[in-house]
């Protein structure tokens, strides 16, 4: 015979009300975290007065739903709500918790804030990212990591037993080939930043040249545009070798603190000394007579009352300028001399330099995005290949020489094995 079912871990069985003299006793035994019952009674004047100051007996016990204020049946709303009150103790970048919050708050929550934790199923979740992957693959990508921290905070809090995005699909990302500059393209651009707002009669603010002049220092530098913006003249040194700049800060746009100079880069790998070209230098030279010495903490490129630019102003500028120059439906924006820099140095240098250059700790993310694909054909094999295999060809001193331990090791990782088919 089956003995009677357990009491879940967090829950209380019947409540019992019983009267001793004057008073009323309602009891009930809980199960609490620890997997035991315990007897848990509370007295009053009256049966309804007992039975509500055991409940409230009961919601203030630790084990009590869990111990959480979250469950099975709570609504999506109240886990973003209770999670981003966790996010503001997370030890995150104050520009990461603005994405994050704006993220969830304009893509997530509207399309799950009718449902409790319950009903969201791996199905509808799979459904919301086909939606989101249909505007673009960045959006889907990023919902879905929203997803992810939501729901193992609801996991952590025993709210619900399993991931719903567990299971979806996986989010295909678009092929894309990084795009540098063409000479062309450089010189129209250069061209147009200088005609920029200089005609004569022109209504409103002339042209200050900063954005011109920080078009200069993008190509001959590699930085983002956000380290450019934030450098100092202390930064700056010019020395008999050459100018060097060292990127100790980048400039950040927040909707808390508004524009500031944020006083480290991207990532540790990100602050680095950058030696500078001459055609950047110059520029930089020209910046820097105009501040004082006791303005070394100043940043080079500044707006009028000395103050970091708002990359807001100098993106919309920058538009104008491409605008301008007759190239508007290319796409091109300001990450595209950082593109062209590293794709010069890994042509010239290899991609272990662009790679330095830019702040990167490993090449693949300096081919994967940055450096452009060189479609060229390199006629060297097939000029070695005739001089050593062609008829008139020097085939057997090559051929005779043994190879070394490390050629031996790439021609093994080269040759098909050779139960392959031919």
């Amino acid at each position: 015979m089956a003995g009677r079912p357990r009491t879940p871990v967090g829950t209380f069985g019947a409540i019992n009300v019983r009267r001793r003299g004057p008073r009323v006793i309602a009891e009930t035994r809980v199960r609490d975290l620890d997997g035991r019952l315990r007897r848990v009674s509370a007295t009053a004047g009256t049966a309804a007065a007992a039975r509500r100051g055991l409940q409230e007996k009961l919601q203030r016990r630790p084990s009590y739903g869990i111990g959480q204020v979250l469950s099975h049946d709570s609504r999506f709303g109240t886990l973003v709500e209770l999670w981003l009150a966790d996010l503001e103790t997370q030890d995150l970048a104050g520009g990461t918790k603005e994405r994050y919050r704006d993220h969830v708050r304009l893509h997530v929550l509207p399309a799950f804030e009718h449902f409790t934790l319950g009903e969201i199923t791996t199905g509808r979740v799979e459904q919301f990212l086909r939606s989101q992957a249909a505007y673009s693959y960045a959006r889907a990508q990023h919902s879905r990591t929203m997803l992810n921290l939501l729901f193992g905070y609801a996991l952590r809090n025993d709210a619900m037993t399993r991931n719903p995005v567990e299971g979806t699909s996986q989010l295909r990302k678009p092929k894309s080939v990084p795009e540098a500059l063409t000479s062309e393209q450089i010189q129209v651009l250069r061209d147009a930043a200088a005609r920029w707002r200089t005609e004569p009669g022109l209504p409103g603010p002339k042209s200050d040249g900063q954005v011109r002049d920080l078009i200069e220092v993008l190509l001959g530098t590699g930085m983002r545009p956000g380290e450019v913006l934030a450098v100092r003249a202390c930064d700056v040194h010019d020395g008999p070798a050459g100018m060097v700049v060292r990127v100790t800060g980048t400039v950040v746009q927040r909707k808390s603190t508004g524009t500031i100079r944020q006083a480290h880069p991207k990532s540790e790998s990100s602050v680095r000394a950058i030696p500078v070209p001459e055609f950047a230098a110059v520029v930089l030279r020209r910046r820097l007579a105009g501040i004082g010495a006791e303005e070394c903490e100043r940043t080079v490129f500044a707006n009028r009352n000395g103050g970091v630019l708002s990359p807001y102003n100098v993106r919309r500028t920058f538009r104008e300028m491409v605008e301008l120059a007759g190239l508007g439906e290319s796409g091109i924006s300001l990450r595209w001399f950082r593109r062209t820099a590293a794709t010069v140095i890994a042509r010239t240098m290899g991609t272990g330099a662009a790679a330095t250059l830019l702040g990167h700790t490993s090449t693949a993310v300096t081919e994967g995005h940055y450096v452009e694909p060189d479609l060229t054909t390199d006629h060297t094999p097939a000029s070695e290949l005739e001089r050593v295999l062609g008829p008139a060809g020097a085939g057997r001193a090559v051929l005779a020489r043994p190879a070394t331990f490390g050629e031996q090791l790439e021609l093994d990782a080269l040759v098909d094995d050779e139960n392959e088919p031919t």
